[in-house]
């Protein structure tokens, strides 16, 4: 066997390593590919989630809600700095002539733009694209975020306040941590041969040794822990808030009952559509997403009230980027903070490993530049838009008729805002299906883009099985109905869960914020974009 034997140089940054094939002592384990250590600890440790929130719902809440205060108390802060340094040098990376390199080589790319910027726009957006665009700017005019200080009592300054926290929470630095570096790293280090799997993202500090060390299935089984967190959430409160809909809408009973069968049905459309594979069913399904939430922001525009709803997100995004930095790390109001910004940063910081596998997958042969701008700067600037379409529009109806919106938010939780929205515009029953249908779709497209992250992560070598991704689908599924039978509790639990399990998932993802940039200048000069200058030696 032999071993590189020069000294490394500071600007190398992969460590010494064999010229062994790294995937053969890992495949000798399983003629399947599938890493069998990985796939069972992540399902154990999630049976044993579930089993412990249904027989002790009590103690396992206590004990969470101490983990989760605990984690966005200590590693809160690191996790605002981590997203914003990865969106500083997403920018930065971008402006470069490095940012011409072509991700996997100079090859043509497999998806169409379109349907790319589709598939990464629903997978990222999940239920939030319909659930939290109509709940969240609302809950912010109601009670306004202690950063901006005591209101003013200028409805119209309010709702921009509203509008802004909330782009605080889904603009630039979640899309950023999403889907910029980490893909990066991702697709670099598989080019030198590494697997599609969330230990990759260490391959920058570890080298090749990760593919054998303990670490690199821990980095695994939490990577798949925290996505299945995320995943699961949605799921659940999808069934609450659909029940809730057909409930208003057709008097069928919103029961568990009505919740399991439209969990299955979820379930069933992820998992047929993770089966069909990336090029059939996620990116069909993401194509209809993208038209179907353009027809309905095109109608809630003409329904509605288009004028109020351009001056709203002109004003709402210039107070977002007027205190872009100051929000983004705001650590003012710990209890305000770690409900809202620590929770959807941590909530999109475990998406991250899985999500850079997602997007390097399907991203080969994109520029480095493209890859950013539609990741990290145009599809935030498009999700700003739609929370104001959406939740600009319940801030409108609440102050023409103070207590529509706040009222049914009071009485009946998020799962009313979309529908309570939906029904003071004109053609509500047709509008209210459209965004049902609409939040179904979204976390589907997440479900199923997510079932094949997890398979990969949980596959050595080749591409994941199709029993397997379907399998993954089905698993979720049967968590979320699980954990809504014992009410929102469940869901809750599970939603604080994800903060804890981030914490180490913040550590897997800051080797790119060094990584990436190196990496590129190594493809860019590989694809002789650029020419490398001569050292010049010691005197």
């Amino acid at each position: 066997m032999k071993i590189r034997t020069r000294a490394p140089r500071a600007h190398d940054l992969e460590p010494l390593i064999s010229e062994e094939n790294p995937n053969r002592a890992l495949a000798e384990h399983s003629r399947s590919g599938l890493d069998r250590k990985v796939t069972f600890i992540s399902l154990g440790i999630l049976a044993v989630f579930v089993l412990a929130t249904l027989v002790f719902p009590q103690q396992s809440s206590d004990a969470i809600n101490e983990g989760f205060a605990f984690s966005s108390r200590w590693v809160g802060l690191y996790w605002q700095a981590l997203l914003l340094a990865t969106f500083v040098c997403s920018i930065a990376l971008a402006l470069t002539p490095y940012a011409k390199a072509r991700l996997g080589g100079p090859m043509k790319p497999e998806y169409g733009r379109f349907k790319w910027v589709a598939m990464i726009m629903c997978t990222l957006l999940a239920g939030g694209g319909v659930f939290w665009a109509a709940a969240e700017p609302i809950s912010h005019y109601i009670s306004p975020p202690p950063f901006y200080g005591e209101p003013s009592g200028d409805p119209a300054e309010a709702a921009n306040i509203a509008l802004g926290q909330s782009f605080v929470h889904w603009g630039f630095l979640a899309w950023a941590i999403l889907g910029s570096l980490g893909a990066i790293v991702m697709t670099h280090a598989v080019s030198k041969g590494m697997p599609l799997r969330p230990r990759t993202l260490l391959y920058p500090v570890m080298g090749r040794k990760v593919l054998t060390s303990w670490i690199g299935t821990v980095a695994d089984v939490v990577s798949i822990l925290a996505v299945m967190a995320g995943t699961v959430g949605p799921i659940g409160f999808l069934g609450l808030q659909v029940s809730y809909g057909l409930s208003r809408l057709f008097g069928i009973p919103n029961n568990y009952g009505t919740q399991l069968v439209i969990i299955a049905v979820l379930t069933g459309l992820a998992a047929f559509s993770v089966s069909s594979g990336l090029s059939k069913g996620i990116q069909i399904m993401s194509r209809l997403n993208v038209w179907l939430a353009l027809g309905l922001m095109g109608a809630v525009l003409v329904l509605g009230s288009a004028g109020y709803i351009l001056k709203s997100f002109i004003g709402g995004f210039g107070v977002y980027l007027q205190n872009f930095i100051p929000t983004s790390l705001y650590q003012g109001d710990q209890g305000w903070v770690a409900g809202w910004t620590v929770f959807f940063f941590a909530w999109f910081l475990g998406y991250a490993p899985l999500m850079a596998i997602f997007v390097a997958t399907i991203s080969r042969g994109r520029s480095v530049r493209e890859l950013i701008l539609f990741t990290a700067v145009l599809p935030p600037v498009v999700t700003c838009f739609w929370f104001t379409v959406l939740g600009g529009t319940g801030i409108m109806f609440e102050q023409q008729n103070p207590g529509s919106i706040s009222g049914p938010l009071a009485s009946d939780g998020l799962p009313a805002v979309v529908m309570t929205i939906a029904e003071q515009l004109p053609f509500s029953g047709i509008m209210a299906m459209g965004f049902l249908v609409l939040t179904v779709m979204f976390v589907a497209t997440t479900a199923d883009s997510m079932s094949y992250s997890i398979a990969q992560s949980c596959t050595i070598h080749g591409e994941p099985s199709t029993k397997l991704r379907a399998a993954w689908a089905v698993t979720m599924g049967v968590a979320a109905a699980v954990l809504i039978s014992i009410g929102d509790g469940g869901i809750s639990a599970l939603q604080s869960f994800i903060v804890i399990t981030s914490v180490p998932v913040g550590f897997i993802m800051l080797p790119s914020v060094f990584a990436a940039p190196v990496f590129v200048r190594r493809m860019a000069l590989e694809q002789g974009l650029i020419v490398a200058r001569p050292r010049k030696g010691f005197r």
